[in-house]
């Protein structure tokens, strides 16, 4: 079905073939699509127009795609879906933990990039968020801890004076796990296992490097946290009072 208000969706691939094939179906769904062969490209696309999604190539000319997307997560909140021959699931972790919010292997089928990229975009869409106050006097779900509300059914973080902070998809599940469960230590295993929907390695860092993602985004002193706090040899823990409602 057609996007009922289409979003601009950028393709960096440095193969015409595929950015081609990628853009005539995008444009068959409804959506607007612009490309980019390389990382000058991209820049020079997201400093002159608006984005709503990037499908991100890793195996790029001169600078690969991880690269490029810890740069666009440093300064944009844009959601980025990677698409890769790599399919070594280090490769995918990696991807992840730079702030990809998808990652899919080449070679795909295009139903399931479409999927995947419809699934991306309903989490960071402002309609998902006005949808509750539009559904009426319906109780919605918040937890409140120190200065911020966080409401998962809008998947919204709010401060005190009602500004947004921006989480990327896997970033705002980590957040929902620790503030559905304040005071309890959770094993990183625990933590994984919760985390549906990701491809994570038995390996400690990749649910460590989402974690110090978090916390610069939420703590006051991401060096010396005061709400995710490390359990020497164990895991985590919710360390403030929650309030839910």
């Amino acid at each position: 079905m057609a996007a009922k208000d289409p979003v601009q969706i950028l393709i960096v691939d440095d193969e015409a073939e595929i950015r081609t094939l990628l853009r005539e179906y995008f444009e068959l769904e409804g959506y607007r699509v612009s490309e980019a062969k390389d990382g000058v490209e991209l820049r020079t696309h997201l400093d002159h127009h608006p984005v709503s999604l990037i499908t991100l190539d890793v195996n790029l000319p001169g600078e690969d795609g991880f690269a490029l997307a810890r740069e666009i997560r440093a300064k944009r909140n844009v959601p980025i879906v990677m698409i890769s021959g790599k399919q070594d699931p280090i490769d995918r972790i990696v991807g992840l933990e730079l702030g990809a919010d998808d990652y899919i292997t080449k070679p795909f089928h295009l139903r399931e990039v479409l999927a995947r990229v419809r699934a991306v975009l309903r989490r960071y869409q402002p309609e998902n968020r006005q949808a509750v106050a539009l559904a009426g006097p319906r109780h919605e779900e918040c937890f409140r801890f120190d200065a911020f509300e966080l409401y998962p059914q809008r998947r919204e973080l709010l401060t005190s004076n009602g500004r947004s902070i921006e989480l990327t998809t896997a970033e705002f599940n980590l957040l929902e796990i620790f503030v559905a469960r304040p005071s309890r230590v959770m094993t990183r295993d625990n933590i994984m296992d919760l985390l549906k929907g990701h491809d994570w390695s038995p390996l400690d860092r990749s649910i460590d490097t989402l974690v110090a993602r978090l916390r610069k985004k939420i703590e006051p002193d991401a060096e010396h946290p005061k709400f995710v706090k490390t359990v020497r040899a164990v895991g985590y823990v919710f360390a403030v009072e929650v309030e839910k409602t």
